[in-house]
């Protein structure tokens, strides 16, 4: 080869049509219950509204985008006006969030629960956050004592945290308790309430959080890729006193005002997911928030109590045990892959495994608080460890979720 021609000559054969399979061909015939840690089924109304299209800009959208933030409002329990949706997943909630109050020297308490905090954590550091990482406990929520004392000696200017971390189903319940000590001595709160938001109290305003990210397809029971993003008016002024601007075009929270606030162009808005984000809302406000929790927590706890009468273990201890995500404790010498895949094959059930843990997780957000979506599960789990020769007592488990349930009504 010359150094005139230091490539080889490109083929000039085109480029052949290829040959796929159209998506009836892939999909399984029977939908599979979705009953991991999301996405969720999805209710009719908010799969109508997925299949449709208008202007993302005008008359009609504006209206709709004024009530998803007014009803956005409701469930983030805020009067702040800076709401806002994102197109894509809640990491990308989580990002704006992060990349509009955090630069290049912000210091940066992250409380570190597990995979999900600590993503918050790595995010910090990508816009050059000073960042100290607090390691809470395993199976344990953030202890409000070490908080305190790692505020009062780093001296943050944020903290981060997660309501419930959905990789090892630990929740910090005592959000409200930290977030009023980092208040006091002058710390942003970024709560990440992803899998928690509209299953069980999160009052953004009176707990006095700065900034609060869900994603449409847990709690809510919306479609994936489109989630929301509320701030608080300290956080607001805090994004309108950077130094730089941020690196993320897409994330940049004074662009999206244009689109969410002002009826302008940022980019093309995912119109078909704000319309089912609107659904999605909606239900939940038809429903009421105090209802919604107590039905999730109903279903909850008979889920937890037909499982551990069917004589497995759950992974969180009760007081601090996220009631959105489930976790369970693999039996010895089973794998959670297999345990996944036989539900998923043979019962038509998805639950989830974990990132590294000897657990599988059940999702109890949005649709999955359903009683037949309950004894359908239950019933899968128990086949499946008898399948795998784990030895089980399906009847008093599906007894036990039965008196929970009818108990609770």
């Amino acid at each position: 080869m010359s150094a005139l021609n230091p490539t080889p000559p490109q083929s000039r054969e085109p480029i052949a049509v290829p040959s796929v399979q159209p998506l009836h061909q892939i999909l399984p015939g029977e939908p599979l219950l979705m009953m991991g840690a999301g996405p969720v089924p999805i209710p009719d109304a908010v799969a109508r509204a997925n299949g449709q299209v208008i202007n993302h800009l005008g008359a009609t959208m504006s209206t709709i985008i004024g009530q998803v933030k007014s009803m956005a409002r409701y469930v983030f329990q805020t009067r702040s006006q800076w709401v806002m949706g994102i197109a894509g997943p809640g990491s990308a909630a989580m990002e704006m969030a992060i990349s509009n109050l955090v630069w290049r020297g912000t210091r940066v308490l992250c409380l570190d629960n597990g995979y999900f905090s600590a993503r918050m954590a790595e995010m910090c550091r990508r816009c050059g956050g000073d960042v100290r990482l607090l390691e809470c406990e395993a199976k344990a929520q953030a202890d409000i004592d070490a908080v305190v004392r790692a505020i009062d000696e780093f001296c943050p200017e944020c903290v981060t945290l997660v309501q419930g971390e959905t990789s090892n189903t630990i929740c910090n319940r005592n959000l409200d308790c930290i977030a009023a000590e980092a208040k006091k001595r002058g710390c942003l709160t970024i709560v990440d309430a992803v899998c928690t938001l509209s299953t069980m109290p999160l009052e953004m305003d009176n707990w006095q959080i700065d900034a609060v990210i869900t994603g449409g397809q847990k709690g809510l029971a919306s479609i994936p890729g489109v989630s929301l993003l509320a701030f608080s008016e300290e956080a607001w002024k805090r994004i309108h006193r950077r130094p730089t601007t941020p690196v993320h075009w897409c994330l940049d929270a004074l662009l999206a005002e244009n689109f969410w606030h002002k009826g302008s162009y940022h980019y093309t808005a995912p119109v078909s997911g704000v319309l089912a984000l609107h659904e999605a809302l909606r239900l939940v406000c038809e429903e009421g928030l105090s209802e919604r929790f107590e039905r999730h927590q109903r279903c909850s706890t008979a889920l937890q109590n037909g499982i551990e009468a069917m004589g497995l273990k759950l992974y969180a201890p009760g007081a601090c045990r996220l009631n959105s995500v489930v976790g369970i404790e693999v039996p010895e010498g089973v794998a959670n892959s297999d345990i996944c895949a036989q539900m998923s094959r043979k019962y038509r059930v998805e639950i989830a495994g974990s990132f590294g843990l000897p657990i599988v997780r059940v999702g109890q957000m949005g649709e999955q608080c359903r009683a037949q979506n309950l004894y359908r599960t239950l019933h899968a789990i128990g086949c499946t460890m008898r399948d795998l020769q784990v030895p089980v007592d399906l009847p008093s488990a599906m007894a036990e979720l039965e008196i929970c349930l009818l108990r609770g009504e």
